[in-house]
């Protein structure tokens, strides 16, 4: 493909703020919850790579199709790969799109379909225009012919106000929080030179087990449990990151709380609804009465508070970060209601 830019081109970056910065000529935009990816168009070919210059194309060819739809015929932009399962985004499904097999990629591009949400453009037919300030790139990207479902320009606000909406409104679904762009910064491949803001939430979780630490007699992770209204104790996740210090202490904190299986709600297994993704990070596994012993059952009567940022259905999709014991709340409280399911999706921005 002959690109006035050619791949591999590293995206630009951000860093992590938890306020969102008002001091100066700011123009914000949702940070979308999917892949990110730069889009190559020359002709009739298409390249889609990855943030690690992964080519993607292959597994979108929906994608593929409404880029060969715009009618400038070379371009490279900038931007993130969704997918939709009924009315919300799902990350899940979106990482089951990766897949070898021709035949499933084709019918997941028809049962799962994706979305390519853009929010930046790095050249334009002969023109480069990485050092053109961005509210100039956005100018551009406004001005191509032919961008349509599936393909979308994200929306983006000067207005503070509206951002800070953002965040509180959807909350994990679709959106992660919000990126804030200065703008005439110009495209800085590579470079942290935007700033994201996630908010970070909290939940308190009974602690149902425990899990090693490698085959040292320390603990390695807390599997973190919410119950439902019908009383069923769900496993959302772990909390895993200790000192080594604190890993000692929490196996003198938890020895009065173990629990035999057969006493334990877990004893016919959890995490056993499975999903797309297999075997998820934050949540540690699912575990069923024909695998080892892999846990060390607890009495759920210890509660703990932990900070997350994202989910995947209930299943935190990365550890969680451990806050602090919550002597002064009852485990049966712990409600799977806390994780904010009342949050608007983010198919509405587009």
């Amino acid at each position: 493909m002959e690109h006035v830019v050619r791949p591999p081109i590293a995206p630009m970056l951000a860093r992590l703020e938890r306020e969102l910065p008002t001091d100066g000529d700011w123009i914000y935009e949702p940070k979308w919850d999917g892949f990110r990816c730069i889009a190559f168009r020359d002709g009739t070919e298409v390249d889609l790579r990855s943030r690690n210059d992964r080519p993607l194309a292959r597994y979108f060819p929906e994608i593929v199709v409404a880029l060969l739809g715009v009618k400038a015929p070379s371009f490279v932009i900038d931007g993130e790969l969704l997918v939709t399962k009924g009315e919300a985004f799902d990350f899940p499904s979106l990482m089951a799109r990766l897949h070898p097999a021709r035949s499933r990629v084709e019918r997941l591009a028809g049962e799962t379909p994706g979305r390519f949400v853009v929010f930046d453009a790095l050249a334009i037919g002969a023109d480069d225009l990485r050092e053109l300030p961005f509210a100039e790139r956005r100018r551009r990207l406004l001005e191509l012919d032919g961008v349509a479902a599936p393909l979308f320009v994200t929306p983006a606000t000067a207005d503070a106000m509206k951002a800070r909406r953002w965040l509180d409104a959807f909350r994990g679904n679709g959106v992660d929080g919000v990126v804030a762009k200065r703008r005439t910064t110009s495209y800085q491949s590579g470079r942290r030179a935007l700033t994201k803001v996630k908010s970070q939430l909290t939940a308190d979780c009974a602690v149902a087990g425990f899990r090693w630490y490698a085959d040292q007699p320390v603990v390695g992770a807390l599997l973190l449990a919410l119950y439902d209204g019908e009383g069923t104790l769900h496993h959302v996740g772990v909390a895993s990151s200790f000192t080594r210090a604190r890993r000692h202490q929490l196996l003198d904190e938890l020895a009065p709380f173990v629990s035999s299986l057969e006493d334990h709600p877990w004893r016919n297994g959890f995490a056993l609804e499975g999903g797309p993704t297999g075997r998820l990070h934050g949540a540690g596994g699912r575990w069923s009465p024909d695998m080892e012993l892999d846990w060390c059952p607890l009495h759920p009567e210890l509660v703990c508070e932990v900070a997350y940022e994202q989910l995947d259905g209930i299943r935190f999709r990365h550890p969680a970060r451990f806050v602090r014991w919550r002597p002064d709340r009852d485990a049966q409280s712990c409600r799977l209601d806390q994780l904010g399911f009342d949050a608007q999706s983010a198919t509405t921005l587009l």
